[in-house]
């Protein structure tokens, strides 16, 4: 591991990587790391760059598939504290990139900050949040973002301010290699009514999810106004499976995989649904999930 000299003890090689993500499928990292600083994160990027390597980031891992020959280059996880930090002035609210989505949420609604209940039970982290624009369908986080901070793959850290960022239906103009954190502008809300709201809403959403099995969140984005589950469901997909994958039978945009499947099952099935539903409705289903 000479190329990591020094930083052995954040780094390991050939960890697996099924653990860090909801569907519980995929091989090993040639190289993984969690730094515990952003100094030592800006180390490991350099280096890594430096010597060529692919670099990636795992988040929360809920919208993420692995392949099961495993991933080459540097796999980094933003699980320390240095990364996970919210505070909380006046009516902005600042957390780091690996802090969860949730307790960003909750935090903003204990201090009576209104704007993100609506997305409560929208599983990963604050920084793939940023990314993907997560949204709930009547709200998305990138209407309340203030600025973000980013690490590029030289290393060097901007930070991006509201004017210099642009947010879109589950997507962002966020494409640097790793977002540290970022800022959110909340307006004042009182919060025992928002705390009854966000657990009305946390018992609807999860009602629709599959709960107890190995799946990530949706795996398409809605089209045109249009769910992905009720496209699915229109063209006919809804008892769909390859392999050990099925479709959910409580959502048809959630794919389940049981025990032993691999990630040829759960690519065969989306593929099969993206065909079916492109072929009998006429309609291309965009993923809303990354595959390494």
């Amino acid at each position: 591991m000479s190329l990591f000299d020094g930083l052995e003890h954040v780094v390991r090689e050939n960890e697996p990587l099924a653990p860090f993500t909801w569907f519980r499928i995929g091989g090993p990292a040639e190289y993984f790391a969690e730094p515990t600083s952003v100094e030592e994160l800006g180390d490991l990027v350099r280096r890594a760059s430096g010597a060529g390597l692919p670099i990636r980031v795992v988040g929360g891992g809920s919208h993420l598939l692995i392949r099961d020959s495993g991933v080459k280059g540097l796999v980094l996880q933003l699980s320390a504290p240095a990364f996970s930090q919210i505070s909380v002035a006046g009516n902005v609210v600042t957390a780091g990139g690996g802090a969860k989505l949730g307790h960003l949420i909750s935090t903003a609604v204990r201090e009576g900050l209104s704007g993100l209940e609506e997305l409560v039970g929208i599983p990963g982290s604050v920084g793939g949040a940023l990314r993907n624009n997560a949204d709930s369908g009547s709200a998305d986080l990138g209407q309340w973002t203030r600025s973000a901070t980013v690490m590029k793959q030289n290393g060097e850290i901007v930070v991006h301010d509201r004017d210099a960022l642009r947010f879109s239906y589950r997507s962002s103009s966020l494409d640097e290699l790793v977002i540290l954190s970022g800022e959110f502008e909340l307006e004042p809300g009182d919060p025992a009514e928002m705390t009854k709201r966000m657990q009305k809403l946390w018992i609807i959403k999860k009602a629709e999810e599959p709960q107890g099995r190995q799946n990530a969140g949706c795996v398409f984005k809605d089209h045109g106004g249009m769910s992905a589950a009720s496209l699915i469901d229109d063209a006919g997909l809804r008892s769909s499976e390859v392999g050990k994958a099925k479709v959910s039978e409580k959502n048809a945009n959630f794919i389940v995989a049981e025990p032993g499947a691999t990630f040829d099952d759960v690519r065969g099935l989306i593929e099969l649904l993206k065909s079916g539903v492109e072929e009998r409705l006429n309609i291309e289903l965009e993923t809303a999930i990354e595959i390494w």
